[in-house]
């Protein structure tokens, strides 16, 4: 008996599902470490938050912008490549192929991250934005070639 594709008795589904895991609690995670810098420094995105706290204006962070680049980063990568990937796995790739997609996408997003928020020296962090973009690419593609009829 074959094992429904979303499923995870599906290898693939398993592994899509694991790395979507992992990347999606990173984006999630992102927030909290945004918050991390506000917070203590008293630095807020809308005029409203300020209320309430005297003398205090609105102004920028580098750190908290850092954070926050970070994050929107993620949300502009991370949810096509769930988005994707899902659809990439319903086109039956031999699990080799499907895991190597979904190891470097989610390595290359956390390298991401570090790069960003570690200040690494370009184009580490641009290297892992490509590398990302190019997985998404391929599994579009993918995608695309199995859905032409």
């Amino acid at each position: 008996m074959v094992a429904p594709t979303l499923s995870f008795e599906n290898e693939v589904f398993a592994k899509f599902a694991f790395y979507a895991g992992v990347v999606l609690l990173k984006t999630v995670i992102m927030s909290g470490w945004t918050a991390r810098y506000r917070l203590p420094r008293g630095v807020f995105i809308s005029s409203e938050d300020y209320v309430g706290r005297s003398g205090q204006t609105m102004k920028i962070d580098e750190d908290v912008e850092r954070t926050r680049r970070c994050h929107l980063n993620d949300i502009e990568n991370v949810l096509p490549f769930v988005l994707i990937g899902l659809l990439y796995v319903l086109t039956g790739p031999t699990v080799a192929s499907a895991t190597l997609h979904f190891r470097l996408f989610a390595g290359f997003r956390l390298f991401h991250t570090i790069a960003y928020m570690f200040i690494l020296p370009q184009p580490s962090r641009a290297i892992a934005f490509f590398v990302g973009f190019g997985v998404n690419i391929s599994m579009a593609i993918t995608v695309i070639r199995a859905g032409m009829f």
